[in-house]
């Protein structure tokens, strides 16, 4: 989450070179591209070393891996207009599905990978200040007046998206007609004070920037903070949330362009191994594979957490999850709520 401009620099520089060699024609090449979004970073960088030792044991090439971050639909929208991604990891399933429409992702990519290409999960929580001086608990809270919130925007991020799902269900469960869901959500975005582009801005914002309230926050940034700002914050964990599925494809356009078919498969698929599940996990994304979920779940219920449990186990399960199915599947929900003259439109305006 601090920033280090040296490593930046190192992946962005590579990264600038291969866009301008975009339409330079058929050119194999010793590294790929991994084109993901905003709080992977930490993820990424540990899970880049971990595979280059695997692919290195079962006899692959010397390859390099170049990273970019950004909120979640700014990077598809940067794929689809020619980034030269051989694989992206972005934050719903939708982002992927608009670069499929450009054709540079083959039809059939969410049974590619197990898990609908989805090899770890998340949630959405509520990062507060120490001792939660508004005494912030739920969803309802943040209507109310003397309440600042910071999310991205969901135009940009697909994180802000899995924040704003997670607040309309839970007012959908308070027995609220949609009128009412909608008034609700348009005082909620009212309180708004700060509307980023993407989940990593946000913290920025809230967590270095002092401002704000309450973040709403992907489970495993929120952990971070916690770690790396010990004793400043809390996470509040809220009644109901969302089951966040980041989603994973190979850009096929590319990888038969560059010859990195084979590479970006392992890359993938080994997302999946026992040895990558424990690293998610010890990145706070909640494995899929239930054996490696499993140690890190709390037992009972604890919905404040003020600093990182000494036995890493920091899963609370007894949560109210929410899938995307509820909303009719991603292209139904952009429709409705994201897409221009949708209803987030309307409330924010």
């Amino acid at each position: 989450m601090k920033k280090s401009t040296g490593k930046i620099l190192k992946c962005m520089l590579p990264l600038a070179a291969a866009v301008l060699c975009s339409g330079c024609g058929m050119t194999k090449r010793d590294y790929i591209i991994n084109v993901s979004y905003d709080p992977t970073r930490e993820l990424y960088e540990s899970y880049n070393q971990l595979f280059l030792e695997h692919w290195r044991e079962i006899g692959g090439t010397e390859i390099e891996i170049i990273q970019s971050h950004g909120g979640s639909g700014k990077q598809a929208l940067e794929v689809a207009n020619g980034l030269e991604a051989d694989v992206v990891t972005l934050a719903l399933e939708q982002d992927i599905n608009a670069i499929a429409d450009s054709g540079m992702i083959d039809e059939g990519f969410i049974n590619e990978f197990p898990e609908d290409s989805a090899p770890y999960t998340s949630s959405i929580v509520f990062l507060v200040r120490r001792d939660n001086p508004k005494d912030i608990r739920d969803w309802d809270d943040l209507l109310r007046e003397d309440v600042d919130v910071i999310t991205p925007n969901p135009k940009t991020s697909g994180g802000a998206r899995w924040n704003y799902l997670a607040a309309w269900y839970y007012f959908e469960k308070q027995g609220m007609a949609e009128e009412e869901v909608v008034k609700a959500m348009e005082t909620l975005f009212h309180n708004v004070l700060v509307l980023d582009s993407g989940a990593r801005a946000s913290t920025t914002t809230f967590v270095e920037n002092g401002q704000g309230d309450v973040l709403l926050a992907w489970e495993n940034e929120a952990f971070l903070s916690l770690k790396e700002y010990p004793g400043e914050y809390e996470i509040v964990v809220p009644s109901v949330s969302v089951r966040c599925q980041p989603t994973v494809a190979i850009v096929d356009e590319m990888v038969r362009k560059h010859e990195t078919e084979t590479i970006a498969q392992e890359y993938l698929q080994y997302l999946y191994s026992d040895e990558a599940q424990e690293l998610v996990a010890e990145n706070y994304y909640r494995p899929v594979q239930q054996e490696v979920l499993q140690q890190y779940a709390i037992e009972g219920s604890q919905r404040v957490i003020q600093e990182i449990p000494e036995d890493q186990k920091w899963i609370v399960e007894d949560v109210d999850l929410v899938d995307i199915a509820h909303f009719g599947g991603w292209k139904e929900a952009t429709r409705k709520h994201f897409a221009d003259g949708g209803v987030f439109d309307s409330i924010y305006e």
